[in-house]
């Protein structure tokens, strides 16, 4: 192979190296992964540029392009004396020679002088650094062309030449020019995540603030109406009793922002999910009755899961009371249970107005609500938090006109699982119209 097509080959080794390693630690998702990774990635770097040796003629040296991870490693990372003791240690395998002195030589000085200018390096400009970093492999390679007498070599002299002064130089550049790409991607990802971040904690303020005031504003103003002594007993007793409903309403909405916020279930006990179910959709039946919904029931006997049951009652009353409100002119729901031997699943079907892909995605995003103004989107937000920290899932299917679909699916504590059984006294929930 031609020699010039060699160290090419070489150096497209290294690029894909790189990109490979950048997209284990997108995989990875972990914040050690990308300094982690780069590391590797400096040592297999320097392991194939070992591999991937040449022979000088006429010199006692073996030439490969280890310069060129060194270089980025030391001014990126500042990793320079790490580097250079380990190109010197494996140099130091292929023989004690005039090679190996020189490498000691060239290595350890520029270590030194690349850990030292690191922290000055970083604090450059993206274009800046990539000019710099070319312009010291240059420097650096042309130095050694002298000192090792390259330059003087009748053969071969313009091939060795080009590789050092040319290839050399344009790798680095290849190579820094990705790594300032990379580090773009990651920070622009930073300052999107914290603006959403941001962004959803005002809204969820906005939300808060707004559902906590209005009942408030309602108390004062029946608390000041209370102070006029010239209302009657009735109607004393009945601004009370609104001013203690409006309380009850900011309780309500600061609970579900502590539910949200602060999910995690401390006790864990065995649910049986047949007996959790019916005790809801007893809960949930005037509300069916006065919305005209026959309520549907259809479970597995026995099956248990591990939760906490004031919290499961929660995500399921949630939901189910979503479902009743979105046929207001009446329809069926039906909760369903479905098992296999490691999960059981939980699905709760509406007959309503349903919802487009885009408002399916949405759900569970802070103050996002179907219901519009009169929504603060607290609700399903609990319910999402609740089920992650029980080691559940949630599948949203929904279609306008059509209805909607949730469905839960828990780790299950049954050895098996049993046929669905259909429950006969809520088939019989179906009322009269309104």
């Amino acid at each position: 192979m031609e020699l010039t097509v060699y160290f090419f080959f070489n150096l497209s080794l290294l690029i894909v190296l790189l990109f490979s390693g950048f997209l284990w630690a997108e995989k990875s998702k972990k914040s050690w992964s990308y300094r982690a990774i780069f590391i590797i990635y400096l040592i297999i770097s320097l392991t194939l540029c070992f591999i991937f040796t040449y022979q000088i003629e006429g010199i006692n040296v073996l030439f490969g392009l280890r310069k060129i991870p060194f270089i980025v490693g030391s001014l990126y990372m500042g990793l320079g004396p790490f580097l250079a003791a380990f190109i010197m240690l494996v140099r130091g395998f292929l023989g004690i020679d005039y090679g190996f002195w020189s490498t000691v030589l060239y290595y350890g000085g520029f270590a030194i002088l690349f850990w030292r200018i690191s922290p000055w390096f970083l604090k450059r400009s993206p274009k800046q650094r990539i000019l710099f970093s070319v312009g010291v492999t240059f420097l650096f390679s042309f130095v050694q062309t002298f000192t090792l007498g390259i330059w003087h070599l009748p053969h071969s002299s313009f091939k060795v030449l080009f590789i050092f002064l040319v290839i050399q130089p344009i790798g680095v550049g290849i190579i820094s020019y990705i790594i300032e790409e990379i580090l773009m991607t990651i920070q622009l990802r930073q300052r999107t995540m914290k603006s959403k971040r941001l962004e959803a904690v005002e809204r969820m303020g906005a939300a808060i603030s707004h559902e906590i005031r209005n009942p408030l504003t309602v108390a004062i103003g029946f608390v000041q109406l209370l102070q006029n002594n010239a209302i009657s007993k009735e109607n004393h007793t009945q601004y009370l009793s609104i001013i203690k409903n409006e309380l009850k309403s900011a309780e309500r909405v600061i609970q579900e922002y502590l539910n949200f916020s602060n999910p995690e279930i401390k006790s864990m006990e065995p649910l049986v999910v047949q007996e959790e179910l019916k005790q809801v959709v007893q809960s949930l039946k005037p509300l069916a009755k006065q919305n005209s919904v026959k309520i549907v029931s259809i479970f597995s006997q026995g099956e248990e899961i591990e939760g906490d049951k004031q919290k499961f009652h929660q995500c399921l009353v949630n939901i189910m009371k979503n479902a009743i409100e979105a046929m207001p002119n009446g329809g069926t729901l039906t909760v369903e249970t479905e098992s296999t031997p490691t999960t059981l699943g939980i699905l709760i079907k509406d007959t309503g107005s349903g919802m487009t892909l885009e408002q399916v995605n949405r759900l569970g995003e802070p103050y996002y609500s179907t219901k519009g103004s009169k929504g603060t989107g607290l609700g399903i937000m609990v319910v999402y938090s609740i089920v992650r920290a029980m080691n559940g899932t949630i599948h949203v299917e929904s279609e306008i006109g059509q209805g909607t679909t949730f469905k839960f699916t828990f780790p299950s504590l049954s050895p098996s699982f049993l046929e669905p059984v259909e429950t006969k006294e809520t088939e019989k929930e179906l009322v009269g119209s309104r």
